[in-house]
């Protein structure tokens, strides 16, 4: 019987053909990819994030303004577009102001920081004197970009006091 050195019979290879090294490639460009889409939806969610908290902290900028001022009733009611603040009616103002200028001057307040913190802000507040205690529904509205542009935040707010 004759021993046959298996060794011999086969080529010895050394090193990667340039097939395999194509097909790392791609396998490569495919997972980068990837993680390329990965990080575009986690910017989107990160902006989407900081607007959605904007929106909350304005509507609850809004609510404490209004808890603060419960007399003033359907004066918050006002279109934020145009509204001019009253004079001196926040900290350090001397003036003394009525209800109706206070909110007047809230209003514009809180569309300032709309505009500023938020694509195309609008701060919208509905008056419900029919409820008991009565209402405000505060409603935050922006524009971002993506398939849902029209986002809104809506909280409710009963005010004792009016």
């Amino acid at each position: 019987m004759k021993w046959v050195n298996k060794r011999d019979n086969r080529r010895t290879r050394n090193g990667f053909s340039l097939v395999e090294v194509l097909i790392a490639l791609v396998v490569m460009s495919v997972g980068m990819l990837g993680i390329a889409g990965l990080y575009v939806q986690s910017m989107q969610a990160g902006r989407t994030s900081m607007f959605r908290h904007h929106a909350v902290t304005l509507a609850g900028d809004v609510a404490d303004r209004i808890r603060a001022n419960p007399t003033a009733a359907v004066a918050y009611t006002a279109v934020n577009a145009g509204v001019a603040p009253a004079n001196d009616c926040t900290p350090p103002g001397t003036a003394d102001c009525t209800p109706a200028q206070m909110a007047a001057d809230d209003i514009a307040l809180w569309t300032d920081q709309a505009n500023d913190t938020l694509p195309a802000g609008l701060v919208r507040v509905v008056f419900n004197a029919a409820a008991v205690p009565p209402t405000y529904q505060i409603t935050v509205s922006w524009t971002e970009p993506g398939p849902n542009p029209n986002q809104t935040y809506v909280i409710t707010i009963p005010v004792l006091g009016i």
